[in-house]
């Protein structure tokens, strides 16, 4: 099996949460709607979900923003 198909397709709020990723959900909205957080999917009525492809490329984006950015002085 590769990477890919180890992981779920799709991100509940506490997966996310399990990510280390715990935003309200005010923020994720925001963030979303800036383009600065992937955009959530409807599954049915309140239900939501993130594609875990997104939230990948979303997480390894946030890594190289750290490599290049000088956020404190030590």
């Amino acid at each position: 099996m590769n990477d890919e198909t180890d992981r779920p397709l799709l991100v509940t709020r506490d997966d996310l949460k399990r990510m280390g990723i715990t935003l309200s959900n005010t923020t994720l909205l925001r963030l979303e709607a800036r383009g600065r957080f992937p955009r959530r999917v409807r599954i049915g009525g309140t239900t939501v979900a993130w594609l875990m492809s997104e939230l990948s490329d979303w997480l390894a984006e946030r890594a190289e923003e750290r490599a290049r950015t000088h956020y404190a002085d030590y």
